[in-house]
Order: structure tokens, then sequence, then C-alpha cells
């Protein structure tokens, strides 16, 4: 489905006035701020949509799907995230999971998705299923595993997986692993961590030199008494033995409950070896919620961090990490889940640039916590969805994606295309 840009004006027209008077109030509110290098920044700065996360997802409970229209192909994959960028003009990439999405000509996938002003950001490999026809199985882990043909099928996958996106024009690869152990004694603990290790090293000699590779963490699930990749400190072992290439991701669900995120990602960039994020939401655990759903004022910290370490390098916002949803829910229209995920980091995104630098490091200084407290505090409670909309609207974009998105019934119109029994691939 295709959204005209006539569309989207009138849909503009018809919000056009509510908002300059908000946007209006804002600039008076922030007039000691230049707000216009604030939009310019939201303008610029894009978030990469996974393959996966265009269909429905479940639980080991069950799935149960949306109404119907979701996409069947890798080529609807890519038109429902044009859809996106068209409503919202921060959605310009398409993260794919390999072997989930693997197309059968590269040179048509990417005219496809560059019709849509689309590029594509990180490729994931997939060594926690078993794949049909492979000789060996992941039931006791990949790049861990005992046995040498596992891990070398392993190793050939996620090199299989590199070329796929050289293909595309992809400049990065993210690895996650599923590897660990559900009981004690289970495995050695050193020897999965250096098979772990001599694995990643065959994968990381085969990167090209432009390349990054992000070595993803979680704490828990599907194994449960240990994981080889558990926290951000194994995640950045690997990544200082691996070389200048290799980067740790952080995923917000993948830590432990409470887990103070804002400092990792601090400390990270701090070494500089932090090399992108997976945004999601979550209560429990790896719950994989709309982003800022729950701990909205966790994701404000979280920015908060992100961009005085990034500014304290002189990082281009937009360029310096790589920025990806990772969320699969099962009880929302997804494009409508994603809308409202991109807002919310957009939002978070807003309220750092605004935060008074000065005047917080001066209160750092005279130990003044309560100053502190009101500074974070004052811009976290402040509505700047009218800056993030005036964004959108200098971009072409909608002013309210969501609102337009279910004006045009899009779903709909997915349901009448693709049909209301329709499950995406990879799910």
């Amino acid at each position: 489905m295709n959204i005209e840009k006539n569309q989207i004006a009138q849909h503009n027209d018809t919000l056009i006035s509510k908002h300059q008077q908000k946007l209006n109030y804002l600039k008076s509110e922030w007039s000691h701020i230049d707000l216009e290098s604030v939009i310019k920044k939201l303008v610029d700065f894009q978030i990469a949509i996974p393959s996966w996360a265009l269909g429905t997802g479940g639980t080991r409970f069950g799935r149960f799907a949306t109404a119907g229209g979701e996409p069947t192909n890798l080529e609807q994959k890519i038109e429902d995230v044009g859809l996106l960028h068209a409503l919202n003009n921060s959605s310009g990439a398409i993260s794919l999971h390999i072997p989930w999405d693997i197309p059968q000509n590269h040179e048509q996938i990417k005219s496809l998705a560059a019709g849509y002003g689309l590029k594509f950001d990180a490729v994931n490999s997939n060594t926690f299923q078993d794949q049909p026809g492979a000789p060996v199985s992941y039931k006791f882990g990949s790049l861990q595993h005992v046995n040498k043909a596992v891990r070398k099928q392993a190793i050939e996958h996620n090199i299989e997986v590199i070329k796929q996106g050289v293909a595309l024009g992809s400049e990065s690869l993210t690895v996650w692993l599923a590897d660990g152990s559900c009981f004690p004694g289970q495995l050695n603990f050193r020897t999965a961590f250096e098979n772990t290790l001599s694995s990643l090293q065959e994968i990381y000699s085969a990167l090209p030199a432009n390349w990054k590779m992000f070595v993803e963490y979680k704490a828990f699930e599907p194994n449960f008494y240990s994981t080889t990749v558990g926290d951000w400190g194994q995640s950045l072992l690997y990544a200082n033995k691996l070389g200048k290439q290799a980067y740790t991701l952080v995923d917000l669900g993948h830590h432990l409950p409470n887990a103070n995120i804002e400092q990792i990602v601090s400390l990270l960039l701090m070494e500089g070896k932090l090399g992108g994020f997976h945004f999601n939401d979550s209560k429990y655990g790896d719950d994989d919620l709309t982003t800022g759903s729950i701990k909205p004022y966790q994701l404000f910290l979280i920015f908060n961090e992100l961009v005085e370490g990034m500014d304290a390098k002189g990082m281009d916002h937009a360029t310096g990490l790589g920025w990806m949803i990772d969320a699969s829910h099962n009880v929302k229209d997804p494009l409508e889940d994603l809308l409202q995920s991109i807002e919310a980091i957009m939002i978070a995104y807003a309220q750092a640039l605004l935060v008074d630098r000065k005047a917080l490091v001066k209160a750092q200084e005279n130990n003044d916590v309560v100053a502190c407290q009101e500074i974070l505090q004052h811009t976290f409670r402040s509505d700047l969805r009218a800056i993030v909309a005036e964004a959108r609207l200098r971009a072409g974009a909608a002013l309210a994606p969501l609102n337009l998105y279910r004006d045009l019934a899009c779903r709909k119109t997915l349901i009448t295309q693709r049909g209301s029994n329709t499950v995406a691939t990879g799910l």
C-alpha cells in the first residue's frame, strides 16, 4: 500500500493550526534553546525496522494472528516499512533476519527499497533455530557447542549472512546467541566461552573493512541457568578480544529486572564500544513491548546518557550508533505498534536534546541532588510532541502518523490486498 503525498498534505492541513499554536508555545517556553538545531537533529534521526516485527508475534503458548494483511514475503515487508516511513519519515531502514528473509534477487530488492527511500541496516544471523535440511542441531548451542561440526555450521551461516548483507549494501552484522545451559553442570563455562570466542574470531575475520560486528547479550532465555553472552561485561569482553570492528549491542529487554541500563550505555560509550540499540520495553523480562509503554522515564534517562556521551566524543547522533527496534507483540496491529514505538523514541530523544547540560553539570559539581533531579524531570515532564511533529512536517511526513494510518484504513486495505488469513514469514 502506498500513501500519496496529497493524502499527507490534506491530513496536515486539518491539523496545522493547532500544531502551530502548540509549537509557538514551546518556542516561547524554550526560547533559551536553539530549537531549530533540535528539529534538524530530529529530522536526521532514523530508526531501522526489523523485518520480523511486521507480523503479529506470539508466545510459547500460542500465536493469535492479527485481522490479516500480514506480509508474506520480503517484498511486502519492504512495502510495509515504506508505509511507515511515508507516515513519519523516521523509519528509513530495514534490518533483515537471515534465513527468514533471504532476497532472491538482491538488485531488485535494493531497487524496491530505494523506491520507498529505504536502505538496509544490520543483517542478523539465526543460530537459535534448526533450519530445514541442516545436518546438525543447535539444541545444545551453536558457536559454543562441544561438537566442532556444529560450530562450523554456525560459523558458515554467519559468513553467509555477511555475504547477503554486502549484496544489499548493509555494513554491520548482529550476532545474538541462544547458547547457554539450563542446568548446573551441563557445560564447562570456560570451554563454552573459549569455543564461542574462537567461532566469533572466524566470523570476524570475514568482515569487510568497513563493517561492524555487534555482539548482543541477554541475561536469560531460552537457557535459564547460564547464557554464554549473558551481560554487557561478557559482550564487552568478546568485543575487546575480537578487535576494533566489534562492538556491544544493547537490547533494552535483555537485562535482569531493574538493571541500570543508562549507566551501562554511558560506560560503553566511554570505552568506544557501544555499537547499537534494540529498542523495546518490558515489565518482567524480554517482553518485547512497545517502546516507552512501560518505562518512559527510563527511556529518557538512557537517551540523556546517549546524547551526553555522544556529544563528549563528537559523534554524529544519526550515524554514530545503530538504532533499531526489536519488538514483536501479539495483541496489536504490528504497524500501529511500530508507529507508537518510533514516536516514543523520538520524544525521548527530543527530551534529551533539551536537557540543560550546563546547569546539570554545575548541580553535579555542587552535589546538589535536588537540583539534578529537578533539571531532568523538568525536561521529562514537558510535552515536546509538537517539536517531534514539526520535524515530521518539515520532512514531508504526517503530523499525526497513527491517526492518518487509521483514517486511511491502512490495515483494511492490506487485508483486501493480501487476504485475511496471512501469516508473516519468519514467525
